[in-house]
């Protein structure tokens, strides 16, 4: 019997940013925008919109200030965009953005291939974004990639991630997303890396970013709930896998975190069907013909939702 479990999980969408950022095919501006107002339709509270980052090296999310035009803003949903830098940042107030998120790593290697260049360095430069975008009224999220696994170094040790969470709390930071970017992390990792970070990082603002590249997603979600955390990053379909980390598949599909989450009785106030719906539209156009979902495979054609 499982107890003590939060009764109430807050799913972040990142599908729109995340799931696509990696994907061959070019997905056209009109399509993103009705994928992010169908998640908002299915009562995702949060939804990552896009990213302002250099187009040579995205070139998926050139289309930014286009999307950000275009959505239909929906009352109580947040829509954060990445930003990496300065420049991001004053691209994406100008786009009329209110939520961001910055983004670092665990890893010296992985922040170095991402971001060409140190974790220090680049929380160097996030103070004066994050100084920037709290003056300008914004939210802030900071994400820490490879917070238990990277693709170059192997484990991280949780010690080596809780002065970055440190860091990225003293520059105002609203909540801080932690990464399991390659997907290989164990519940036992999980565990060591809650119960470090817990007496520094506050549940409200404690999330974690699963990939699903050994299958372990579920079970990691499973233990850091057993733990208290509430807060959920996931994918419609299941899309995602990070340009820079070599190996890593998609993100935790939305929907199979719903399927599990609704099936042992915590609330979301998200709608199934509508992430169901919204995940075989945004595939559709990727011409997907084995979606990423365990939810969704299991369900082949069949339009009827449980759960």
């Amino acid at each position: 019997m499982l107890e003590g479990l939060p009764s109430f999980v807050r799913v972040v969408e990142v599908g729109a940013r995340d799931g696509l950022q990696n994907e061959p095919t070019a997905v056209p501006t009109e399509v993103k925008v009705r994928f992010i107002e169908m998640l908002a339709e299915a009562g995702i509270s949060v939804v990552e919109a896009t990213a302002f980052v250099s187009p040579k090296w995205v070139p998926q999310l050139a289309d930014a200030e286009q999307v950000m035009a275009q959505v239909r803003k929906r009352a109580g949903v947040r829509y954060p965009v990445l930003v990496p830098n300065l420049k991001g940042l004053e691209r994406a107030l100008s786009a009329g953005a209110t939520e961001i998120a910055i983004f670092t790593a665990a890893s010296e290697s992985f922040c170095q291939r991402n971001l060409n260049r140190s974790t220090e360095q680049s929380l160097q430069e996030y103070e004066a974004v994050v100084r920037e975008a709290r003056a300008a009224g914004c939210w802030v999220r900071g994400y820490i990639s490879t917070a238990l696994v990277c693709p170059y170094e192997g484990a991280i040790a949780p010690d080596a991630v809780k002065p970055i969470v440190e860091r990225l709390l003293a520059m105002g930071v609203d909540e801080v997303s932690l990464g399991d970017t390659i997907g290989a992390a164990v519940p036992t990792q999980v565990a060591q890396l809650t119960e470090t970070l817990l007496p520094i990082l506050p549940l409200e603002r404690f999330a974690y970013h699963f990939h699903n590249t050994y299958g372990t997603a579920l079970a990691n979600v499973l233990t850091a709930l057993q733990m208290g955390v509430f807060i959920f990053d996931s994918s419609a379909g299941g899309l995602g896998g990070c340009p820079f980390a070599p190996g890593a598949s998609g993100n935790l599909a939305t929907e199979d975190l719903l399927y599990m989450l609704h099936g042992i009785g915590i609330g979301t106030g998200v709608q199934m069907e509508g992430v169901v719906a919204a995940a075989r539209y945004i595939l559709s156009h990727l011409q997907r013909s084995t979606p990423p979902s365990s939810y969704l495979r299991a369900r082949g054609g069949n339009s009827r939702v449980d759960v």
